[in-house]
């Protein structure tokens, strides 16, 4: 059996530097080899709250993807979405594999700001009825869960679920920025990245106005529930050596 840290180290390790290359150019890309093919459609998922002139490159970066896809000429949607999560995700797994690795949890303060966890059963159903069933034409939704709670509840619910014990407390932006840093510098998979604690110091609840509502047939309908968030869980486990930078060649 390979160790859990052998299976993280081959996910994607998405670095600031890279951003523009991935969602920019990447983008580009896309809508450039679509026009070849003569695609009929274009769905593109980006973020709640992207948009430019806000000093964070990965806002920014979704922002520019969007407006490419936009002003493509082709047939699109952009799905402006909330905080993911399911199996495999960062909300989930990181903070299950957190729990495992410590009784308490920093949250980001002074204010808990409310998110819409969105699961990705939703998501889902909302992406293939813009590509298969040709709806939400030329349109920008925006894709938020149903119950609006704070990351504080999320880790609380996590750990019920895990039957494990959290203590919360609050540290200022900065500190948490400072450590995603570090995580960013020497983890494979960053626990929390400098883009994350800017989500979670805004938020993500509200759409944009950007955004026009979906149909009430496509709105997502799957609260953060026990249920969900047991069906979305990892292996219990801890964050070990193998999910280190440094050890990734000693990983098999």
């Amino acid at each position: 059996m390979r160790r859990r840290g052998a299976l993280r180290r081959d996910q994607p390790r998405e670095r600031p530097a890279d951003l523009p290359r991935v969602h920019i150019a990447g983008t580009a890309n896309v809508v450039a080899a679509a026009r070849r093919a003569g695609a009929g459609k274009l769905v593109l998922l980006s973020f709640l709250r992207a948009r430019p002139g806000c000093g964070s490159p990965y806002h920014e970066s979704k922002w520019a993807a969007e407006e490419l896809v936009r002003r493509s000429g082709l047939d699109y949607t952009v799905i402006k979405a909330g905080m993911i999560y399911g199996r495999g995700d960062h909300l989930l797994d990181h903070l299950s594999h957190w729990l495992h690795t410590a009784p308490f949890l920093p949250t980001v303060g002074p204010i808990d700001r409310a998110i819409r966890p969105l699961a990705i059963e939703d998501l889902v159903r909302i992406i293939r009825a813009a590509l298969l069933a040709d709806r939400l034409s030329r349109r920008t939704v925006a894709a938020t869960g149903p119950e609006e709670v704070t990351p504080g509840e999320v880790a609380r619910r996590i750990a019920r679920v895990r039957e494990r014990r959290v203590r919360l407390f609050r540290l200022p932006v900065w500190a948490h920025l400072a450590a995603a840093q570090v995580f960013e510098w020497t983890m494979a998979v960053p626990l929390t990245s400098r883009a994350q604690v800017r989500i979670l110091a805004e938020g993500a609840a509200e759409p944009p106005p950007e955004a026009t509502p979906l149909p009430d047939d496509l709105l997502p309908v799957l609260d953060f529930s026990d249920a969900q968030i047991r069906r979305g869980l990892p292996g219990a486990a801890r964050f070990g050596l193998g999910d280190m930078r440094c050890a990734g060649r000693l990983v098999r």
